[in-house]
């Protein structure tokens, strides 16, 4: 089966799924009925064979059990799924949701935009009506005010006469499409300042909100908002811990389990979306604050220019009058990015409830008599201690740990699921406890490892892989934990269709890399061939050195107190080569030696000494005929 014909055959399946889950009185989304199928196929107790075509009774198998689970009551796997499922379609950062919110505001002014910039008005009648639009579109891009406020208009229309009379119509009309839009916006921004600044003053204001006071009561509430759920979720967190713990000492079979595992991932998945929204809370305050003290600057600097003149140049103010409306564009952008914090943590509170109406108090508090409830900085506290820190032994040393003192960046480093300790969710069954850097990041396969305790890391540390894998087990039976602890790449790669070697068993594809390799032309521009270029760089420097003369040279060398943590440089020499000629043939001469002797010096009987030279060297035909 080919790729779009699997994708086809998914969409229907999809489809089917939703329809009948409509038709039982529940609405649900495709891409949450697209996340059930796949969970439901990555369970290994639905024995789904992904690598083989599905024949019909697979199909209305799985779309039984899809429905099954999607229909399911008081289930907190399946409200996890939907929460998940609810904030990846609601939730986007900062900014490209401010990007978003202008082009949405854009797209919304398009029609106006349009109406003045194709208009062709030629008598009175129609250049007042332009004129009027020009004023509603200021309005609305401003959004200082309802167009349809006579007192709102009126101000408006003042404001732009004094930047932008009626007689520059003709002007107006005769610039590019493009020029028009630009000056339409140019025109906004001013008419804001104008308004903003009058309303400093007292002199107008109608319809402006207050937004920096409306914003300093709103952000203390909504972080006090998310503070509150924020505890109340993590009190859930240490109760269901607590007896998750006690079960698992005591073997208890009473609450279920299984049944508290999945409101713990409920619950930490709360707690890691409330974290991220409280996080946007805090950036919004300092951007707040940010703004209002430029809002301040800027107001003062306008007095200052304005003061009691009755005309000032355009450009002294305007450029103010544009810097104030952009500062109170991103009082706007606040606003919209705290009403919207605001409604997805109120929409993320109906995902708990599952949890909290299974698992009452007046079941739980019996049997949270005597334990005590620990929070995760107490728990992570009680490991932090010098002995509470992984000793490195013999058989770690294929492995690293890393500590504050000897990483950089110690703090920043991306850890492995989510900062959760991987041997908790293998041994305890997807039990989720907050791991503790200090003990000691493992680093294995250039993934970051944190633990609860010394003993382990040190479990884990024996065979990674064992864990890992028991880690990617848990993964399909409770699918939640996929986005929960960040193992996406795990699971990305399965592939929906193929014939099995093993029917029966879950086939995976693994990551596959190749080298690829692409040839272009030598000289892709006119040639200009060097005779004195060279390609290799040994050769270079020979030259360089050649010149340098070093030979010649002494090396001078002098460390000041700002260059003793400066590299040492070196520097690499040809050596003087030593030369040796040998000939075909090899020939020598032998020469007698010289035997010269005085005779008469001594054994002389007669008074008067006669001496006399006696040669007795041989010539050289006799000594080579006596070497020979």
């Amino acid at each position: 089966m080919s790729r779009a014909q699997a994708e086809s055959v998914i969409k229907n399946i999809i489809r089917e799924i939703a329809q009948e889950c409509a038709v039982k009185g529940q609405a649900v989304s495709e891409t949450l009925v697209a996340f059930m199928v796949k969970a439901v196929v990555l369970d290994p107790d639905n024995q789904f064979n992904v690598e083989r075509t599905l024949t019909k009774d697979d199909v209305q198998k799985l779309i039984k059990t899809c429905v099954d689970r999607l229909l399911m009551n008081a289930s907190p796997s399946l409200d996890t799924i939907k929460m998940q499922v609810y904030f990846d379609m609601n939730y986007t950062n900062r900014n490209e949701f401010l990007e978003e919110h202008k082009r949405v505001l854009e797209s919304r002014l398009q029609p106006v935009m349009r109406e003045i910039t194709d208009s062709r008005a030629r008598t009175r009648e129609e250049l007042e009506g332009l004129y009027r639009k020009i004023v509603s579109c200021v309005l609305l891009r401003s959004g200082l005010g309802s167009p349809t406020d006579i007192s709102v208009v009126r101000e408006a229309t003042a404001a732009l006469q004094s930047v932008f009379p009626q007689t520059e119509l003709g002007t107006f009309m005769s610039l590019t499409k493009r020029d028009k839009e630009r000056q339409l916006r140019e025109l906004t921004q001013i008419v804001t300042g104008i308004r903003l600044f009058n309303k400093e003053c007292g002199k107008g204001g109608e319809g402006i909100d207050n937004l920096p006071s409306i914003l300093n009561e709103a952000i203390p509430s909504a972080t006090m908002n998310i503070e509150n759920e924020l505890n109340s979720t993590r009190l859930f967190i240490s109760r269901y811990t607590a007896l998750i713990e006690r079960q698992t000492a005591e073997m208890l079979e009473h609450p279920d389990p299984d049944m508290m595992r999945q409101a713990v991932i409920n619950c930490r998945q709360h707690e890691a979306f409330l974290k991220v929204l409280l996080n946007d809370v805090v950036v919004a305050t300092d951007q707040v604050n940010t703004l209002e003290r430029d809002l301040r600057s800027v107001l003062i600097q306008l007095q200052n220019t304005i003061q009691s003149k009755t005309a000032v140049p355009t450009n002294q103010v305007y450029p103010k009058f544009i810097s104030l409306a952009k500062i109170w564009t991103g009082f706007q952008d606040e606003m919209v990015l705290l009403s919207v914090i605001s409604n997805i943590q109120a929409n993320l509170e109906p995902f708990t409830r599952s949890h909290k109406e299974v698992l009452q108090d007046s079941v739980l508090q019996p049997l949270l008599t005597g334990l005590i409830l620990r929070t995760d900085e107490e728990r992570i506290a009680e490991t932090s201690g010098i002995d509470g820190r992984v000793e490195h032994a013999p058989h770690f040393k294929h492995l690293e740990f890393l500590f504050p003192e000897t990483t950089r960046n110690f703090s920043q480093l991306p850890l492995q699921y989510k900062g959760f300790c991987g041997y908790s969710i293998a041994v305890h069954d997807r039990l989720l406890l907050p791991g503790n850097p200090l003990i000691g990041v493992l680093r294995y396969k250039d993934h970051f490892f944190c633990f609860t305790s010394k003993e382990a890391a040190v479990k884990f540390a024996a065979d990674p892989d064992r864990y890992i894998a028991h880690i990617a087990e848990a993964a399909k039976r409770s699918p939640e934990l996929i986005q929960l602890l960040e193992l996406h790449m795990q699971f990305s790669t399965i592939t929906p269709y193929g014939k099995s070697a093993e029917p029966g068993h879950m086939i995976e594809k693994p990551l596959t890399k190749r080298d690829s390799g692409i040839q272009t032309e030598v000289h892709p521009i006119e040639s200009n061939i060097d005779p004195n270029y060279e390609w290799n760089e040994w050769e270079m420097r020979r030259k360089a050195i050649k010149l340098a003369n070093l030979r010649t040279r002494m090396t001078h060398g002098v460390q000041t107190d700002g260059s003793n943590f400066r590299r040492n440089n070196a520097t690499q020499i040809y050596l003087p080569k030593e030369q040796e000629t040998q000939t075909t043939r090899e020939k020598g001469t032998s020469v007698p030696k010289p035997s010269v002797f005085i005779a008469g010096l001594r054994g002389c009987r007669s008074e008067t000494t006669t001496a006399y030279k006696v040669d007795l060297t041989l010539d050289v035909d006799t000594h080579n005929d006596i070497c020979d």
